[in-house]
């Protein structure tokens, strides 16, 4: 709690001094903050899209200048309200940002840059190319705010305006990353199959996040037309985007106060640059250039996190902390919790399961049942086809043919995504955490499937039951495991075999019906296996049925109730431990003589 005292201390100071500067400022001052809160405001989109969620944007300035110009035409050839213009700026750019994001955001790699580079390079020749929006010379004369009869056309008025929106803008999204969604959202950079793996659609999450980050550059493009007065196209092409890129990175990509920072030294750095570099060379704009790239790569070779991140070194070397604080909402009404199905009742058929690549057959005819309230473990030497049929059975992998039936809902095909909702959660082989999460956010992520609230709805802090039913489910799960007490610690931190049971307990949180393991027991001491085994078996006792793939065998032998093993794609033999043990069959493909 001390340090959120001091964080909420330093946005006060921060407050104040902006609040101030006004009445002690010079009018070139005030424009110049006026300018870096409306790069803020983009730069702060970019830090949720880039710095977040891991997608690199070119074209953000487009996205500025369709809504300068949304609301630049309505109020100047319509004659209408620039709150108004508003509305309509903010909803051609969420639109536009849809429709661009449904066509570039399913590439991956190096073409989804590219292809914001494409469109940021063609929305800005539109501009140009206009005549109804003044072709290059653009459109002037738009009218200044008004706020109950009082005109905004001073910039010492405007000032207020634009940093109270940037105010409400940094609220918003430091509400988002503590929800629902914002983990979506974070978790984006571990990958679609992580994501599918607590029931959500990474392409979804990565669109929402696209689109709101293209309504903070709309805000900005609105506060821009009527704080200049006039709009052209210069101001809105791909250089333009990658400032505003700039900003994002040298203020810190990982932090909301980056966007900030990075766009007061960026802006403060380019008008200093314009100031002395004419006094030196009459090439000024060529040197700004080389200037600007000088800073990107230094900043790339030393300063990856930004001058936020450079920060948050220091006061480490200090003693500063991470300023978690410890979940005190008071108690909340449970997550609602599945009604399992009655033991001894079939729970998972696989049926003729057959996966080929090419002409390598993986998984050859394998049949098996798992039912309700039992351990099943899946072993097999390596290159047995374990791994294989383990993604067939939670559809990361398509089947070539067969049946896998699921709670009676043939899962064959299905989204990754679907089946997780359904009620069957996984752990994976190679640790999918977000290492800069704690564990309580890491274990709360696996809660997704179970609640509803969007972007929005988090925003606004309209969440706050459902958050804290998550929270107290993740808090739940962390008991349940034995980390109750380490809940803000950072997920990175954990040794590997404590991040293997902190994903059981992230699969827990989805309140399974068949909880999947992938080798759960690797990289664990004995007396960490010894704590899993007695967990596995409370769950047992508890209803959860569990398939478990492992290579110890002694730790296999000791916890399920029935074996399948498999051997070059093939079912070999199944049946309980002692009769697996016993068969010549299992000792020549997998145990040798030992019996």
């Amino acid at each position: 709690m001390n340090a959120n005292r001091k964080r909420m201390a330093w946005i006060a100071v921060v407050v104040a001094v902006l609040a101030l500067v006004p009445a002690v400022a010079g009018s070139f001052t005030v424009s110049l903050l006026n300018d870096i809160g409306i790069g803020a405001l983009v730069a702060l989109g970019l830090v949720l899209l880039t710095g977040v969620g891991g997608a690199t944007s070119f074209g953000q300035a487009a996205f500025v200048g369709i809504a300068a110009y949304a609301t630049a035409w309505l109020t100047t050839a319509q004659g209408m309200s620039p709150w108004i213009g508003l509305l309509f700026a903010l909803l051609l750019t969420g639109l536009s940002a849809l429709a661009i994001g449904m066509l570039t955001l399913r590439l991956g790699g190096h073409f989804l840059p590219l292809s914001t580079i494409a469109w940021g390079l063609s929305i800005a020749m539109l501009f140009g190319n206009v005549d109804a929006l003044g072709r290059h010379t653009g459109l002037s004369n738009i009218p200044a705010l008004q706020v109950a009869g009082w005109s905004l056309a001073d910039p010492r008025s405007m000032y207020y305006l634009i940093w109270a929106i940037v105010g409400l803008a940094c609220l918003f999204s430091h509400n988002l990353l503590q929800s629902r969604p914002g983990r979506a959202i974070r978790g984006l950079r571990g990958g679609a199959t992580l994501l599918a793996s607590v029931g959500a659609d990474a392409y979804r999450v990565r669109l929402s996040l696209f689109v709101t980050a293209a309504l903070f550059a709309g805000l900005a493009g609105w506060l821009y037309a009527h704080m200049n007065r006039f709009v052209s196209p210069s101001p809105f092409d791909v250089r333009a985007s990658i400032e505003y890129l700039l900003m994002a990175v040298a203020g810190g990509l990982g932090q909301l106060a980056g966007a900030l920072v990075g766009a007061a030294l960026v802006l403060v750095l380019k008008n200093g640059l314009q100031d002395v570099l004419p006094m030196l060379t009459q090439r000024a704009g060529q040197l700004e250039a080389v200037a600007f790239a000088t800073l990107f790569i230094l900043l790339l070779h030393f300063a990856r996190g930004g001058v936020m991140g450079l920060l948050r070194r220091w006061t480490r070397r200090r003693g500063g902390t991470q300023g978690a604080s410890c979940n005190e909402a008071p108690p909340v009404e449970p997550l609602p919790h599945r009604t399992l199905p009655e033991r001894g009742s079939q729970v998972l058929s696989v049926n003729g399961a057959v996966k080929r690549f090419g002409g390598l057959v993986a998984v050859n005819d394998v049949s098996f049942d798992v039912k309700a309230g039992e351990i099943v473990g899946l072993i097999g030497p390596n290159g047995a086809g374990k791994s294989t049929m383990f993604n067939l059975l939670t559809c990361t992998l398509p089947m070539t043919s067969g049946q896998v039936r699921f709670l009676d809902h043939d899962i064959a095909g299905m989204p990754q995504r679907q089946v997780a909702r359904l009620g069957l959660a996984r752990t994976f082989q190679h640790v999918k955490l977000r290492p800069h999460m704690s564990l309580l956010d890491n274990v709360a992520l696996g809660a997704h499937s179970r609640t509803r609230s969007g972007i929005l709805k988090a925003g606004l802090r309209l969440d706050r039951t459902e958050e804290n039913q998550i929270l107290q489910e993740a808090q739940r799960q962390l008991d349940r495991i034995g980390l109750g007490d380490r809940v803000h610690e950072l997920a990175g931190s954990l040794p590997l075999g404590t991040q293997r049971i902190l994903e059981i307990a992230r699969a827990l949180a989805a309140d399974p019906v068949l909880l999947v393991l992938d080798e759960p027991a690797a990289g664990l001491r004995r007396k960490e296996k010894m704590a899993l085994g007695d967990l596995l078996r409370k769950l047992r006792e508890e209803g959860v049925t569990i398939l478990i793939v492992e290579h110890d065998m002694d730790f296999v032998m000791k916890l399920v109730d029935r074996l399948v093993v498999m051997n070059f794609g093939s079912k070999l033999v199944e049946g309980v431990p002692s009769a697996v043990r016993a068969d010549e069959r299992v000792q020549a493909a997998y145990l040798g003589s030992v019996v």
